[in-house]
């Protein structure tokens, strides 16, 4: 890996093209390095964790809302759409659309923490939704995805969105951008265009995770998918981007990041390297926020040696700066502590997440955030005695390089209303690659049969499976194998409609004005 330095530059200051990110990035992209045969297999195990939770959350309104405002764009040859049959085809950018508000809705794929945060299973949408309408092979397939990963986490390691209150997706509209061009084999010029336009209109603010969050917490990686399909499109057309997007006198780091004096150093592969950045990820095995990942297995295990919850006085989380100010008290977000608050929001509350893992031993992706569990008066007690404080040790572990330090967990102090204290850490989920049970490709099987059970036909899981276990063999006409149906009854019919489904019934009268 080669670092680079990227800062403003002044109008009037030289800064040849070679020079910026947005070229070095195209020239990853187009680097024709072979995927490692690890790496595959890891992007084949992404594909099913997306597909899990994409099962899971067919039901749900913003899932079912964004799959019918792509079937309102139908498209030959187009890309498919989970729950569907795979010869019903949509448009590519949204299939992207409809397929990434599925994957995302329920906060439970991978994900990647450094200077900022990211969950880089977001690229894998719009790049497979291109590859099955530009009729590329599995092999492609795989060369963009590990594109789009390895350029979503080297950016996420070099430059921090959120402490400027960016939301992550302005990492994920370039790395989209330039997974796609990878896949498609373009010329650096167009892919350096496109990462360009992508991060341009991609930029938006946290609020999206602030507050009274929505669904469009679900919806926004799959608008900057959708994005990144719309940018690559212009760019082959023959257009260009703003330029340069990072350094420029008007760009993004001189009024949007740390301004015309800041510096980032973004790591990226140099020629002929590997681009392996998928392996530094990591899944879920909660469907909650990452740092909530630890947390929950500790009050697993804390669970039993409290006893009675009743006889807690108050719990003490001591964690990273992340964890604290984004879902702790830290945040300063009553909605955080409101039994009527949205999934969205509890799911970004740790203090609601630790009182339910706490009581049940378990967290289950629906049932954990029901209206009935939220509301329940001993759950309201318990979660109500917990807090968050930032230590400064678990910020520097969580922003640490050495894999075998870096933590997203913290320490729990329990005192009891006799006095007694009992405390307990854990530095990283069971699951993750480090921890007490790692995922592997039968960890990542188990979660999509789960996730899968009473949704999607065994059998049509097993046609799904096995399509994955070829993945870098496919030929064109099998990347549509990469999706699943299910029983049309089970979607149910959507009851809102919007402008894609308007129905005008009567022509009006024209006064045709003459003179």
């Amino acid at each position: 890996m080669k670092s680079h330095t990227v800062r403003t530059y002044k109008s009037a200051e030289p800064l040849s093209r070679a020079d910026q990110l947005a070229w070095k990035i195209a020239e990853v992209a187009t680097d024709p390095v072979p995927v490692g045969d690890d790496v595959a297999e890891m992007i084949g195990n992404r594909i099913i964790d997306n597909a899990a939770v994409a099962a899971a959350s067919l039901t749900r309104r913003p899932v079912a809302s964004a799959r019918a405002q792509a079937l309102a764009h139908p498209f030959q040859p187009g890309a498919t759409v989970f729950g569907l049959s795979a010869h019903r085809r949509v448009s590519p950018e949204w299939a992207a659309w409809a397929n990434g508000v599925a994957v995302r809705e329920l906060d439970f794929h991978d994900t990647f923490l450094a200077a900022d945060y990211s969950h880089p299973g977001d690229n894998i949408p719009p790049i497979l939704a291109v590859a099955q309408h530009c009729g590329l092979d599995g092999a492609a397939l795989v060369r963009g995805i590990a594109t789009g990963y390895e350029i979503q986490v080297d950016l996420v390691k070099g430059i921090c969105l959120h402490e400027h209150k960016i939301d992550h997706i302005a990492h994920l509209g370039p790395s989209a951008a330039a997974g796609i061009g990878a896949a498609l084999g373009l010329p650096t010029e167009t892919v350096y265009q496109a990462v360009q336009q992508a991060l341009h209109v991609t930029t938006t603010t946290r609020q999206s995770r602030k507050g009274e969050i929505s669904s469009w917490k679900a919806y926004a990686p799959a608008f900057a998918g959708k994005m990144a399909v719309e940018a690559v499109d212009r760019v082959m057309r023959g257009e260009g981007a703003p330029s340069p997007a990072w350094e420029g006198e008007d760009g993004f780091i001189a009024y949007l990041l740390g301004g015309p004096t800041a510096e980032y150093v973004v790591p990226l592969p140099e020629k002929g390297e590997p681009k392996r950045a998928i392996l530094d990820t990591y899944t879920k095995e909660h469907s909650a926020e990452y740092q909530s990942q630890a947390l929950i297995d500790l009050a697993r295990r804390m669970g039993p040696k409290i006893g009675d919850l009743s006889q807690v006085a108050s719990i003490v989380i001591h964690t990273s700066h992340h964890t604290h100010y984004v879902i702790g008290t830290g945040a300063g977000d009553p909605q955080k502590m409101d039994p009527k608050a949205s999934r969205e929001t509890l799911d970004h509350s740790i203090m609601y997440i630790f009182a339910v893992a706490l009581e049940d031993g378990a967290w289950h992706h629906a049932r954990s955030y029901a209206p009935e569990r939220a509301s329940r008066p001993s759950t309201v007690d318990l979660w109500h005695k917990i807090s968050t404080v930032e230590a400064p040790e678990w910020t520097r572990r969580y922003h640490s390089r050495d894999p075998k330090e870096k933590a997203f967990g913290g320490r729990v102090v329990v005192t009891l209303k006799d006095g007694r204290v009992i405390a307990d850490e854990l530095a990283i989920a069971d699951a993750h690659p480090l921890g007490a049970r790692p995922f592997g490709r039968r960890q990542y099987i188990a979660k999509f049969r789960a996730l899968a059970e009473g949704v999607v036909s065994p059998s049509e899981q097993d046609r799904f499976l096995g399509t994955v276990e070829r993945l870098t063999r496919l030929k064109a006409d099998d990347l549509s194998g990469l999706t699943f149906q299910v029983d049309p009854a089970l979607l149910g019919a959507v009851r809102a409609t919007g402008i894609f489904d308007w129905r005008v019934r009567s022509a009006p009268e024209l006064t045709v004005i003459s003179g």
